[in-house]
């Protein structure tokens, strides 16, 4: 199965409750072969209307971020821990995502097979390496079954509390060494 593949299968889920207000699935977007990977929460209204990842008020904070960074976004693979719109914008409950993690998530890490996996805010860090505190977590490195993540802020807490923004981009950076360390 290839990443096509499995974005067909999952353009057609109904395993859980947020497949009902769905517009457009979200699945992720970027290169099969990515070196890193972008995790975050769940999409938005702007995804939800174009299937696209980051693509609202985050999104382009993201790309300027990765921009700072010397990373260029169409070289890394960005999704979220579930691939629809929680309603009103909440935060996906915790049957929504495991149910998206099993199905899709830990497929699409299996088959970009990245080199280290970031994962933007509180609640990616949480589904998927049980870690609660972005603020004290924020800019480690963990691995888990032979996977390095990064904690990283989200762009949109970034948005909201604009002090978080030169820490955001610290950590990008250091991501980024991880990958390529000198």
């Amino acid at each position: 199965m290839n990443l096509e593949e499995l974005c067909e299968i999952a353009s057609i889920c109904t395993k859980c409750p947020l497949h009902e207000s769905r517009t457009k699935l979200v699945f992720g977007e970027g290169p099969e072969n990515a070196k890193i990977m972008l995790i975050g929460e769940a999409p938005g209204k702007n995804e939800d209307e174009t299937g696209r990842p980051f693509i609202g008020m985050a999104g382009k904070l993201l790309s300027e971020i990765l921009h700072h960074a010397d990373l260029d976004r169409s070289q890394i693979y960005i999704t979220s821990i579930v691939k629809c719109r929680p309603d009103g914008n909440r935060k996906p409950k915790k049957p929504e995502y495991c149910t998206c993690i099993d199905l899709y998530l830990s497929k699409q890490i299996e088959l970009i097979d990245p080199d280290i996996i970031g994962l933007l805010g509180n609640s990616a860090a949480y589904a998927l390496i049980g870690k609660k505190n972005i603020k004290q977590t924020h800019g480690k490195t963990y691995e888990l079954k032979g996977r390095k993540y990064m904690a990283l802020f989200h762009p949109a807490a970034a948005l909201y509390s604009r002090a978080l923004l030169p820490q955001l981009k610290e950590d990008m950076v250091t991501l980024k060494k991880l990958l390529n360390p000198d």
